[in-house]
Formats: structure tokens, sequence, C-alpha cells
């Protein structure tokens, strides 16, 4: 497959272009481009430009609503965000900057979103609080693609979870997984290139495994860790649509076609101040961080991550036919 090589500030603004066309302000577009591009240096290409124009048709039909601000109302440590059915990311940042203020304040912060759209990588929306020595913790719901554990009917979405904690010094602690066995944006990737996906990702309609990416989306994912991550993705649903009053999993409509009605989903965040619960953690962490790392082989969760996005500092590359489309759609 044909590729080219595009620096990240050209990468970011390609998308302030495309959805631009699409009628979204560049303020909130920036939020966007960001995340999308970080997702490609950090070797997610599912979660990144390819997503790009999925979401600019859904701008275009109205299922996102392209100029939607965020915005936040405040309740003791609850901090309450309206993503207006626009996309996440700006939900996203403007949730992490009220974040900030209340957990410095109280020493805990909540953040429930509702009327949201796809969370995106979840990674990048504990992170960046690590760095500033807070632990964070983000869940997120998505349109249905698991069936319950025993069931043969998607009602869950894959669902992920992000956790990240401060180091003494270097990169944060970064775990994010997917509660089904693999991010389903994996298998629209394959089916866009008409290949194969591994058996033990998906299931078909009637419940069997499949290799075919046509018959997976049609059917459903395989839940990480089979019946546990079944029950996580329902634990995930409640904390995330079931508090904000947004829709669940099987409730959503679909994230990658332009039909329906907005998606409306949710997203959940806990932002604790270890300081507040006694002093020493960061050196506790660092002594469990250091017996791991003792390990022939074993490695921190996000250690490859952060590998990725330093080997991808300055450029990124994405194939051939994305980029021509991008263009295009930049173009008009």
């Amino acid at each position: 497959m044909a590729t080219t090589t595009i620096s990240l500030v050209d990468a970011r603004q390609l998308v302030v272009d495309v959805f631009g066309k699409a009628g979204m302000p560049a303020p909130l577009a920036e939020h966007a481009a960001r995340a999308l591009v970080m997702a490609e240096q950090e070797g997610l290409p599912s979660h990144g430009l390819a997503r790009a124009p999925f979401y600019a048709a859904q701008m275009v039909t109205g299922k996102v609503v392209a100029d939607a601000a965020p915005t936040v109302t405040r309740d003791g440590a609850v901090i309450r965000v309206d993503a207006g059915f626009g996309l996440a990311f700006a939900a996203i940042d403007a949730a992490a900057l009220a974040a900030r203020d209340v957990v410095r304040e109280l020493g805990v912060a909540v953040v429930s979103v509702t009327r949201s759209h796809h969370f995106g990588v979840a990674g990048q929306a504990v992170e960046p609080f690590a760095r500033e020595g807070l632990i964070a913790l983000a869940f997120a719901n998505a349109p249905a693609a698991m069936a319950p554990w025993g069931g043969n009917k998607p009602l869950y979405g894959t669902n992920p979870i992000a956790f990240a904690a401060p180091r003494a010094q270097g990169d944060p602690l970064l775990i994010d997984l997917s509660l089904s066995h693999v991010a389903r944006g994996k298998v629209m990737l394959a089916q866009k290139a008409g290949q194969p996906i591994p058996e033990g990702w998906a299931l078909d309609v009637d419940g069997n495994p499949t290799t075919d990416a046509d018959a997976a989306m049609a059917g459903t994912m395989v839940p990480s860790g089979g019946a546990k991550g079944a029950a996580l993705a329902l634990m995930v649903e409640l904390l995330t649509a079931g508090l904000a009053g947004a829709h669940f999993a099987y409730q959503a409509s679909s994230l990658f076609d332009d039909k329906g009605p907005a998606p409306n989903l949710a997203h959940f965040m806990l932002v604790l101040d270890p300081a507040r619960f006694g002093p020493g953690f960061t050196d506790r962490a660092e002594a469990m961080f250091t017996a791991i790392e003792a390990q022939d082989s074993a490695r921190l969760p996000g250690a490859r991550r952060m590998a990725d996005r330093a080997a991808r500092a300055a450029q990124i590359e994405i194939s051939q036919q994305l980029y021509d489309t991008l263009t295009g759609l930049a173009r008009g």
C-alpha cells in the first residue's frame, strides 16, 4: 500500500481544514485535530485520521453538531459537561480544565459528560493529569458491539477504560484498554482494506467466530476476559450513560456512518490529588514500578505508546489513499 509522510503541523491543519469545510469553527476543530494526530503518533491509526472522513460526513448531515461548544456546570466536586451533540474532544478538554481547578481545591473531581460522541484514545484524557502529579481514571461508552455474556445480541459498547498515575521522573504510568478483545476501529480498518481479521476478535451474527471483517462488523466483538470483560462493560455503561442521562450503547447510532440521530454517548472521569491521601504516593508507586521493570521482558503499561510517540515527534505516515481523501475534503 502506498503511503505518504506528513508533518504533525500539516496533519493538524489538514484536519482543521476538512472540518472547516464541514462547518466546524477552527477553535473547535483544533481540539479534534490534536487528538487524531496524536493517535497516529502513538501507533493507533484506528483512532486517528481515518476517523476524520466519518466525522466530517456526520457534520454535513447534522448527526454531529459542527459548531457545538461544550458547556460546563459545577456542583461541589461534580462537574457536568454538555457536549451539545458535537464531537467529544472539545468537551473532554473543557472537562479537564474545570477538573484541574476542582481537584486542587477539594482533592477530588468527578466529571460526567453527556450528549457526546466518540471518546477517541482514552489515555489522552487522563495522561495530562498524571503529568501534573494527579491520578486520573476515565470511562466511555460506545455504540453496541458486544453481547452480554451468554447472549448473542450486542448491548454493550467496547467501552474503553484509561488510568494514569504520576512517576517520580519521566513519563507517567498509562493504562488504556478496550473492554473488547480489540478496539472495533481495528475491524473497521480491516473492512475498509478488504483484509481478514485474526480469529478471536469477533463473532458473526450467529455467534460463531469469524475472520471476515464484514461479518464481524455485522456481528459482535469478543469481550476481553470473557464474562469479566462483559461485566466491566456493563459497569461502564452505568457510570457513563446511566449517570449522564445519555444513550446506553444499544440506543446509540453508529459512529461509522452519517445516518440517524446523534449517538448521544457519555464519558466519566475521576481525578484525585494523591497528596490529600497522605505523603509518599509517588515513592511507593515507584517501588512497584521498579519491581515490575526488574523482571526480564516486563514493561510498564503505556511504555510502548510513549516510545512510538517519541519516534513520530516530527511527522507521521499515512496511506496515500487516506491523504488523498482528506485533501479532497479540505478543498471541498
